[in-house]
């Protein structure tokens, strides 16, 4: 096979794999710094051998014809349309081509509280929220003429003139927050038509955090937190895990299959989320500063956040540092662990991590990883909370001694698993057999990204790949 023409590559690739003969080696440009690809012969056995290059590493793939047919679409440039051909053996991306959208986990969880209560949805900026509001709506209704946006100034006259529909049904309010008397408005509106209208409020802050003042909506709602994509949600294989830790779980940049648009799409998120997403909603002045801070923040990933630090870089005090890191929290930039401690157990108790929604902002790939996972398992964490009722937290491990475990879960104020995140597979680390001597009825897992390692100890510790846990939460 000659030549450079990426199609015709595919398509004499493609045919090679059905065939099941001849060896050959034809490096293609990609969606990734580059792919090589090579089919083996090895006894009238064929398999094709793929590697990937990556800014910050590379990974060799291992596929049989059949399921190499599968991933041939990942080295053909994708025709103009929003889902990435890679992604063709995902449950999300069967969904969508079946239906013609991308049925999320909340979904469900969503109609069937809109049937007792309103509903607010809140989450990251761009995570899905806006598109589930309105593929609820247009299912329902089939238009979108009961979706209000308050970002949207035709939507908003219509809100502030109270214009709402004679007819009941769903009703969907979009960065409703932003309203100074939002609170007022959907209290009096649920007051004198709960009984017909179904309320859906979807917010990119949280809603509980931005009241504005007006009258208390307690008992009159469900909160559900909307997490971007997951392991489980998309039904991922080792692959798909791979290609998200590079391109992140936000829909947008994922179903693209390009780093580069991925990095674009990143670097917009930012800009927008402090110049429009918090100059909007809070009096901050410095916004440059605060930018600064959004670029530092993803180096002290998988470290004890230290503000102090975080002021001498930015030249200001340290109680200024500590209000932009929460406003961030806020708005759902980034979230803060608490330290698990007991005095059996001589932890850390002030000290505090922190991770992104958008993991890929991290440039260490250790670190990357782990803030993957801890976003994986907060989104557990908010789903057991939100549909369950659950008292469930997300916390790490650190004593005196520095023996340290990435993720405690918290239940009912109890210990009921431990996670360590590894790269790839090896010795079960001593800070989590430390951990679990002390807590043995927690479930104690040692993940890895890398390796096939699936075993337990004699001590009772999982060790498995990451995919094992990961696919197995929310």
């Amino acid at each position: 096979m000659s030549g450079k023409c990426p199609e015709c590559a595919g398509q004499a690739l493609l045919s090679l794999a059905r065939a099941g003969a001849c060896t050959t080696t034809h490096a293609v440009p990609s969606t990734f710094v580059w792919r090589e690809l090579e089919a083996i012969i090895d006894g009238g056995v064929v398999t094709f051998q793929m590697k990937r290059v990556f800014s910050d590493g590379t990974s060799v793939l291992h596929f049989t014809p059949q399921s190499f047919i599968r991933h041939i679409a990942m080295l053909i440039p994708a025709p103009p349309q929003p889902l990435m051909l890679g992604m063709k053996h995902s449950r999300v991306f069967q969904s969508h081509v079946k239906n013609n959208r991308m049925r999320r986990y909340a979904e469900s969880q969503i109609r069937k509280d809109l049937a007792r209560k309103m509903v607010f949805v809140a989450g990251p900026r761009q995570c899905g929220k806006t598109t589930l509001a309105k593929q609820i709506l247009k299912a329902e209704h089939g238009d979108l003429d009961r979706y209000f946006n308050w970002d949207d100034q035709d939507d908003r006259a219509r809100l502030l003139e109270r214009r709402w529909p004679s007819e009941g049904g769903i009703v969907v309010f979009d960065e409703l927050h932003k309203y100074l008397r939002w609170r007022n408005l959907l209290k009096g509106l649920f007051d004198k038509r709960g009984d017909d209208l179904k309320i859906l409020v979807t917010g990119s802050a949280r809603l509980d955090h931005y009241r504005r003042g007006g009258d208390s909506l307690q008992g009159r709602y469900h909160l559900l937190r909307m997490h971007p994509l997951s392991v489980a949600e998309l039904g991922a294989s080792q692959t798909e895990l791979e290609t998200m830790l590079h391109l992140g779980g936000f829909p947008e940049p994922y179903l693209s299959g390009s780093e580069v648009e991925a990095k674009r799409w990143s670097r917009d998120y930012r800009v927008r989320l402090v110049r429009e997403e918090l100059a909007s909603l809070e009096r901050v002045l410095e916004l440059a500063l605060v930018e600064q801070l959004l670029h530092r923040l993803p180096e002290c990933v998988g470290s004890p956040l230290s503000l102090n630090a975080l002021r001498e870089d930015l030249q200001v005090s340290q109680p200024t540092v500590a209000r932009w890191v929460t406003i961030l929290e806020n708005l759902f930039a980034l979230f803060r662990l608490p330290p698990f401690g007991a005095p059996r157990i001589r932890a850390v108790k002030k000290e505090q991590k922190h991770y992104h929604f958008d993991w890929t902002v991290v440039p260490s790939q250790a670190a990357r990883f782990e803030n993957l996972v801890a976003a994986h398992l907060l989104k557990w964490c908010h789903w057991q909370e939100d549909t369950r009722g659950e008292d469930t937290e997300l916390r790490y491990f650190r004593d005196v001694d520095k023996r340290e475990v990435d993720f405690v879960i918290v239940q009912n104020r109890k210990p009921i698993r431990l996670i360590e995140c590894k790269l790839s597979a090896g010795p079960i680390d001593s800070g989590l057999r430390y951990l679990h001597q002390r807590f043995p009825a927690a479930d104690a897992w040692q993940i890895h990204l890398h390796g096939k390692d699936d075993y337990r100890s004699e001590e009772g510790i999982r060790v498995a790949p990451a995919l094992k846990l990961l696919g197995s939460l929310v």
